[in-house]
């Protein structure tokens, strides 16, 4: 009977020293922890407008470096209007549903880049990740997906530079101003598109065509939220 009182005592005061150690280190490394989530989304904030590729290596300071030197943000509105006392950092995604967040590069003053988040439902996971379009906010610059549950092989292909380099040049506006997104095509879009419509779709991944669905559901969605703030750009630029 004491022999089991022992091994039960024993067992309960392993079991909440663990859980102790457990709770200190989730507090301690918290911070940490953020400091990485938001390193990981400057680092593909960068890749989506060009800066950075992934055929080299870069150091933390490299990122941190390279951001603060090329990339600034803001916050708009629905109606496409800069929100002067707010910044990306302070919005709060379950409060602030009326704000978006917007990041852009410079150079010698000149927008060289805008650079959106997209997310939305693939076919197991939420996909988070940045598309970046030219100063005409017509052309694709570049795309990138930091966070996903797809299949490996399948859906999670959405990640490789052959995937994400269909994107690049491609146009979110029709030849009349249409706002249609880009689709990804079950298969090829060439032999599957007529050669004058190829401008705003992109291969699809083999064997994945559901997640290819919702790629496509969610640019259109995130895209249109961006509307109001496209047509203000595209209408100053006609301006000039």
């Amino acid at each position: 009977m004491h022999k089991n009182s022992y091994v039960f005592l024993f067992a309960a005061s392993v079991t909440v020293v663990c859980s102790l150690l457990l709770a200190s280190a989730a507090t301690l490394l918290k911070d940490r922890q953020q400091e990485n989530i938001k390193l990981d989304m400057q680092k593909n904030i960068l890749a989506s407008a060009g800066f950075i590729s992934d055929e080299k290596e870069y150091t933390r300071n490299d990122i941190l470096s390279m951001y603060d030197e090329n990339i600034s943000s803001m916050v708009i509105d629905m109606s496409g209007e800069k929100v002067a006392d707010k910044t990306v950092d302070q919005l709060d995604k379950k409060k602030d549903t009326d704000l978006l967040p917007l990041y852009f590069s410079q150079e010698n003053g000149e927008i060289k880049s805008y650079i959106l988040p997209v997310s939305g439902k693939g076919l197991w996971s939420t996909i988070y990740g940045y598309l970046a379009l030219e100063p005409d906010v017509n052309t694709v610059k570049g795309i990138t997906f930091y966070q996903h549950g797809e299949t490996p092989g399948l859906g999670g292909e959405i990640v490789t530079d052959w995937f994400r380099s269909n994107f690049v040049g491609k146009k979110i506006y029709s030849p009349d101003g249409e706002l249609v997104s880009i689709t990804v095509v079950k298969g090829k879009v060439e032999g599957s598109v007529p050669e004058g419509e190829q401008y705003h779709y992109v291969d699809g991944i083999s064997g994945s065509t559901l997640t290819g669905n919702g790629l496509t559901n969610f640019l259109k969605s995130d895209l249109t939220s961006y509307e109001p703030f496209f047509n203000k750009v595209r209408s100053n630029t006609e301006m000039e």
